[in-house]
């Protein structure tokens, strides 16, 4: 007789289960890691790709907040120009004067201007009309001195100029806000343009330093009273 104990089948079942319900917790309980495990990473990645995003937006909005360069900040302009009567190559023939030196006193009388046309200094408290006025009389230079200070350029003859010349230039100034024409006598040149502070001879109306004058100087960054009016002044010819 066998003294081996036999084990009932039931008996085996038995003992297995702890063992079976063991690893099927463990399996439950690594399957959780790994879906935390996946969500979490979903969601790190979510929030990095998040802050990315916001940094590029940070950056274009920083980008768009700042300042255009300026075309004339510091540094050396290439048409700078010159002082005291002394020539400017960017416009051939240009002399200019210091503006700080040009004093803008208004007074009643007369003023002896060193220069013939005047390009600034003391002037009479009323412009002459300078939105595109041809006059066809000389005018008073304190006047005209004043439409200077608002920043016209001032265009003048003599005798001397074609007539051609005269018609196109009165052409020009007659559609050109802050600009005015008037006759001359004893000026140097046959036509001369002013500016406050600037002063050029031109060989004539397609003398393409015309069209680089008014360019640079019409409401131009020598104007002493910039945006100031230049209608409701003086308009008769003296």
């Amino acid at each position: 007789m066998s003294l081996v104990p036999r084990i009932r089948p039931e008996q085996t079942h038995e003992a297995d289960r702890p063992r079976d319900r063991r690893s099927r917790i463990a399996a439950i309980g690594l399957s959780v890691l790994v879906v935390v495990g996946v969500a979490g990473f979903g969601s790190y990645a979510l929030l990095d790709r998040s802050e990315a995003s916001e940094n590029e937006r940070s950056v274009r909005a920083d980008d768009a907040k700042a300042p255009a360069p300026d075309r004339n900040g510091p540094g050396p302009r290439p048409d700078g120009p010159g002082q005291n009567g002394a020539a400017d190559d960017s416009i051939p023939g240009l002399r200019t004067w210091d503006a700080s030196k040009l004093t803008r006193n208004h007074v009643s009388g007369p003023v002896a201007y060193p220069m013939k046309p005047p390009v600034g200094g003391d002037h009479n408290p009323v412009w002459m009309n300078c939105d595109g006025e041809v006059y066809e009389k000389a005018v008073p230079d304190e006047n005209a001195v004043h439409s200077l200070e608002h920043g016209a350029v001032w265009v003048t003859y003599t005798g001397g100029a074609a007539d051609a010349d005269v018609a196109r230039l009165a052409e020009r100034v007659g559609r050109t806000p802050y600009s005015l024409m008037s006759p001359y006598e004893g000026q140097a040149g046959a036509i001369m343009l002013t500016a406050w502070g600037n002063q050029v001879t031109v060989d004539g109306a397609d003398d393409p330093r015309v069209d680089r004058f008014f360019s640079r100087f019409v409401q131009g960054p020598q104007t002493p009273e910039p945006g100031a009016t230049c209608s409701g002044g003086r308009g008769a010819a003296r």
